[in-house]
């Protein structure tokens, strides 16, 4: 019996080599397909560093094999003969079924850091209510899902292989002395090596200590891996931060007590600005201070998809993907932004969080019930098109997609929208992704349609495309992209490059549609407002071809999104000389151009036609020389550049008030009927 534990102990110790070095292999992956430093020569320290601690804070689930293992096969192994024999066999199967695991968390790593520029966040959780035809779309056409299938066969087929060949390992003979020794003594020196397996179970679990305040956690990271962010997120290992990320509900801002957010909330609304009215969204209730142009008779908010403001800078110009929108911020009667702060990091919250006029911080306020419920149409409401009715406007609703997407169904009516019109509504043959119709369809069916519904009132028209989203399979040659001509002066090799041409040419396809729209649109009313955005950044700009001498985007680069508003009549000497702004600055600056001199309106952010010496969301702030993001504690310059600005570590400002934002959040949340009276 004792030499039979001896014997499957010495196989789970062989065993635990295998799961970190997995992991490590899977790091260096991630390493060599994402970063910029492909090798270890000239920055040794910090990839030792890297792979030690990955390491030592891997074991934090990886320890758990050689316990499982030793409890679930050594220790009835022992007593059990025949099933000891077989012992092998269990262990081989059950660390198979665990490297699948981390095989399968490593590659959503891989395709999660492709989309997002980033390993598991806070977002994953976001994709519970998603178009999961959506998913599979990307996975298969962009992501060459079929291929990472049948990756699954080679990877068990060779890891079986390691595990089979650690397995066979020698291992040590039960010690002759203890096999004479008396019966006492062998239970004894048994006993001994059980308690000492399990405390080197702890042992690794903790880290390489037995100090359970020492083990490994982001805190401790080497400082010099941290200060590399992009060497900091390949130490997490996936498990270790998947289990982080779910120790971090979305929706914790729900459960806080009103005493609790009080607090919290005076930094952003003070109580005694509307302690009388028991609703902290009294605090924000402004008078605009006359209007500078005439009402427009129709105001065409477009939020184009991932059209955010990288492409539009100087650096990137030669890859004109996005000429057309470009003149249209450069024109003369258009206030554009350089840097522009979105809501939320992806569609939902962002485009929540613009209509609503407060953050959404991934609460999901469009798939909550108690959001469906219509507001009283004689409330101060603080939605665009409910305050935008107070000035006698209807409003217009248009998507793309199907507006089941998100619950827009049941959302955009209780939110004020008089209208909702959706991709469906074209031919039933029109051209479509997973996500919706292809923009040039979409906003050429307005185009034809909104005539049509005039009835003499003024009108916000809203519309949201889709067509620059993976997987990018739109025949963008077909409507006339040609690489050759866009781009003559990029590398050739380039312009042959299937994969990124369909991305960049999606964006020159829905560029030219956007354009299009607001060319016909000012055509046809010629007193029309135009405000263009994007709902978020998507990074998809080819840094390895020498366009800028630098691999990395910077932090502006992966955030912003981009921002201009126009009419006919606007001056640019209205907007007090800003560079920085964001999405909750716009409806502010769409009250104070058009609304009369007294008229309330309640907002959480100033007007454009103000000062602003600072923006902050619940991912990021920023300042007119730095963007910082909360979830890294990182800043970095926040210019137009070619060269890489350092990252400024730990460095976290505005934190108050991100705070007051997000508890406000938390607290229309709890208390949705805030929103109805003000």
């Amino acid at each position: 019996m004792f030499s039979l534990f001896f014997a499957g102990l010495q196989q789970d110790l062989k065993l635990l080599l295998f799961a970190p070095m997995l992991s490590a292999l899977f790091r260096l992956v991630f390493i060599e397909v994402y970063g910029t430093e492909k090798s270890p020569f000239g920055h040794g320290r910090k990839w030792r560093e890297c792979f030690r601690f990955g390491f030592w804070w891997g074991m934090d689930w990886h320890a758990y094999v050689f316990l499982v293992s030793m409890v679930l096969v050594s220790v009835p192994g022992a007593f059990l003969p025949a099933y000891d024999a077989i012992g092998d066999t269990v262990r081989l199967v059950g660390v198979l079924l665990y490297a699948l695991a981390l095989y399968t968390a490593f590659v959503g790593r891989m395709i999660f850091y492709y989309h997002f520029h980033d390993i598991y966040n806070p977002t994953l959780f976001l994709g519970g209510h998603a178009d999961k035809r959506n998913f599979l779309d990307i996975f298969f056409h962009q992501n060459h899902g079929a291929l990472v299938l049948l990756s699954y066969v080679p990877f068990v087929l060779v890891a079986a292989a390691c595990v089979h060949g650690l397995l066979a390992l020698p291992s040590l003979a039960y010690p002759e002395a203890l096999t004479a020794a008396p019966a006492a003594v062998r239970y004894a020196a048994n006993a001994a090596i059980f308690v000492l397996a399990v405390l080197f179970f702890y042992f690794l679990r903790y880290g390489g200590t037995l100090d359970h305040r020492k083990k490994p956690e982001w805190d401790e990271m080497p400082v010099v891996v941290k200060e590399d962010v992009f060497f900091a997120k390949a130490a997490w290992d996936d498990f270790v931060r998947l289990e982080f990320l779910c120790k971090l509900p979305p929706k914790e801002l729900l459960t806080h007590t009103d005493e609790q957010s009080l607090p919290v909330m005076e930094t952003v609304a003070p109580r005694a600005a509307w302690q009388a009215s028991g609703n902290p969204l009294a605090a924000f209730v402004r008078e605009a201070k006359g209007a500078k142009l005439a009402p427009p008779s129709h105001i065409f908010y477009i939020l184009g998809e991932s059209y955010y403001q990288a492409p539009l800078d100087a650096p990137f110009a030669m890859l004109h993907s996005m000429d057309r929108g470009k003149a249209f911020m450069n024109d003369p009667h258009t206030f554009s932004l350089p840097t522009c702060l979105s809501g939320g990091l992806i569609s939902q919250p962002s485009l929540v969080s613009l209509l609503t006029g407060f953050y959404d911080a991934n609460l999901e306020f469009n798939e909550t019930d108690a959001f469906w419920r219509p507001w009283r149409d004689d409330a101060l409401a603080v939605s665009l098109p409910q305050q935008l009715k107070k000035l006698g406007y209807r409003s217009v609703f248009w998507y793309g997609g199907s507006l089941n997407w998100g619950s827009l169904v049941q959302f955009l009516p209780a939110i004020g929208f008089d209208g909702m019109m959706d991709g469906i509504a074209c031919s039933p043959d029109a051209p479509r992704t997973w996500l919706g119709v292809y923009d040039d369809v979409f906003l050429s069916d307005a185009a034809r349609r909104i005539p049509q519904m005039d009835d003499g009132r003024p009108v916000l028209h809203f519309l949201y495309t889709t067509s620059v989203h993976g997987p990018f399979t739109i025949p963008v040659k077909d409507y006339g992209y040609d690489p050759e001509t866009v781009m003559p002066d990029v590398p050739e090799a380039f312009r042959r490059d299937h994969a990124w041409q369909q991305k960049l040419g999606c964006y020159w396809y829905a560029d030219k549609a956007i354009m299009d729209f607001v060319a016909a649109m000012k055509a046809q009313y010629p007193d029309a407002l135009f405000i263009v955005t994007g709902d978020h950044a998507m990074l998809n700009l080819p840094y390895h071809i020498g366009l800028v001498p630098r691999k990395e985007a910077t932090l502006r680069e992966c955030h912003s999104t981009s921002f201009g508003i126009h009419h006919r009549d606007l001056s640019r000497d209205w907007f007090a000389g800003n560079t920085i702004g964001g999405h909750m600055n716009i409806l502010p600056t769409l009250m104070e151009l058009i609304a009369p001199a007294g008229h309330k309106y309640v907002s959480l952010a100033k007007p454009l036609t103000e000062p602003i010496d600072h923006v902050v969301t619940p991912q990021h702030w920023l300042t007119r020389e730095q963007f910082g993001r909360y979830s890294d504690r990182i800043a970095q310059e926040n210019s137009v550049t070619e060269t890489l600005p350092p990252i400024e570590q730990d460095t976290v400002r505005f934190a108050d008030e991100r705070d007051g934002w997000a508890e406000l959040s938390g607290w229309i949340g709890r208390h949705p009927e805030c929103v109805c009276k003000v």
